[in-house]
């Protein structure tokens, strides 16, 4: 039960009962998302259970579910698009009201979650054979990926700049070069998560205290980056970003900054420059099928992203950990061990 990033306690709920078009998930992996760790966000409906990265395997089923039976080990999207407003019919899924509204019960960080018969029809996916539970929590986050290098234009033969090398930053930096990007570079103010981003195929990696910009132009023979994806929501971060973009570049921003704060954007200088500006927010069914098919396939390879695994009980100590940022990336609980 979240009260606050330093506040989340064990406590005891009535295990959920399902509905006729309902499913009961035993909950076998639940990823810590960045997002959980926003606290002027999430405050503000607290207490509640949190995680929305689950994999796990239905233990119940209702009279009336068709196309999902007990022991399928599945993964469950909280979020879920209508499918026919005008949103949806134009593609802008996650902009969908019902999209923004649907949830789980009680939430990831649970032992067994009910899954509302709205979110059955596009929100449960079955799992792979050669898929593993901790790996099933990367595809809600992929999925988000997925779509904003799709809002962003294809990353193919293009130089990327990522600022921010959490979670997203990484999974980012995986996706752009299994799409062909050409270099890949990323920042961040942890030595752990830069040498990791070497590791796992960054071009070069530079502490987000340096001079960005002139960075990537002595690692990109003079030029700037052609696509900047912003996965910190620093509002530092956010001009480094405008800095750094190439002419006729775009900039992702894939990280929000708290709803009051204001980013200064010189106008003359992005038209001058046809400097694009995009956002992207969720991840639509499509773009969870896509991940998927990447995690299975292994182009997108997540598994040394897994820093830790912990207990139920231990689900405090992993927020401790994602708050400090320190040697830990992806923390997963595991709510049966």
């Amino acid at each position: 039960m979240y009260y606050s990033n330093s506040d989340v306690r064990t406590e005891e709920l009535t295990k959920p009962e399902i509905g006729p078009n309902e499913i009961l998930v035993k909950v076998k992996a639940s990823g810590i998302c960045g997002s959980d760790l926003m606290e002027w966000y999430r405050v503000k409906t607290a207490p509640r259970v949190l995680g929305h990265e689950i994999a796990g395997q239905i233990t119940e089923a209702g009279a009336d579910v068709k196309d999902f039976k007990v022991r399928d080990r599945v993964f469950v999207s909280h979020h879920v698009p209508c499918d026919t407003c005008d949103h949806c019919q134009k593609g802008n899924h996650t902009v969908c009201e019902q999209l923004r509204t649907t949830n789980f019960d009680p939430g990831g960080f649970a032992e067994y979650v009910r899954v509302p018969e709205v979110n059955m029809k596009n929100g449960v996916f079955i799992l792979p054979d050669n898929m593993s539970y901790p790996a099933g929590t990367f595809i809600e986050p992929l999925g988000c990926v997925v779509r904003g290098q799709r809002t962003a234009g294809d990353p193919k033969g293009k130089t990327i700049l990522i600022i921010g090398s959490g979670i997203s930053g990484m999974l980012h930096l995986l996706l752009a070069r299994a799409k062909g990007a050409e270099k890949v570079f990323a920042t961040d103010v942890s030595d752990f998560r830069l040498k990791m981003a070497k590791d796992l195929g960054a071009f070069a990696t530079f502490h987000a205290s340096q001079d960005i910009p002139k960075k990537v132009k002595t690692w990109n023979k003079g030029k700037l980056a052609d696509m900047v994806i912003v996965c910190a929501g620093a509002p530092s971060a956010m001009k480094q970003a405008l800095a750094s973009v190439e002419k006729g570049g775009t900039i992702l921003f894939f990280a929000p900054t708290k709803p009051d704060v204001i980013t200064e954007v010189e106008i003359w200088e992005l038209w001058k420059n046809c400097i694009s500006l995009a956002t992207s927010y969720a991840a639509a069914p499509e773009d969870i099928k896509e991940a998927i098919q990447l995690l299975e396939t292994k182009e997108v390879d997540i598994r040394q992203l897994i820093t830790h695994k912990l207990s139920l009980d231990e689900t405090a100590k992993g927020f401790k950990l994602m708050v400090e940022a320190k040697d830990s990336l992806k923390i997963i609980i595991e709510p049966h061990k």
